[in-house]
């Protein structure tokens, strides 16, 4: 998911287009906190990953 907003913030940028940069930073938002919590053990969503 944080590969998936790099690629939409950098489409967003290149293309001009403001809700793909709005989606990207959402999406590498979320991915950043789905990774730290698994990177701590963290069960989310009652599983130890999220992929």
């Amino acid at each position: 998911m944080i590969t998936l907003g790099v690629v939409l913030l950098v489409l967003g940028f290149l293309l001009g287009i403001p809700i793909l940069w709005t989606l990207g930073i959402i999406a590498l938002v979320v991915g950043a906190a789905l990774a730290l919590l698994g990177a701590l053990g963290r069960p989310v969503a009652g599983r130890a990953h999220y992929y």
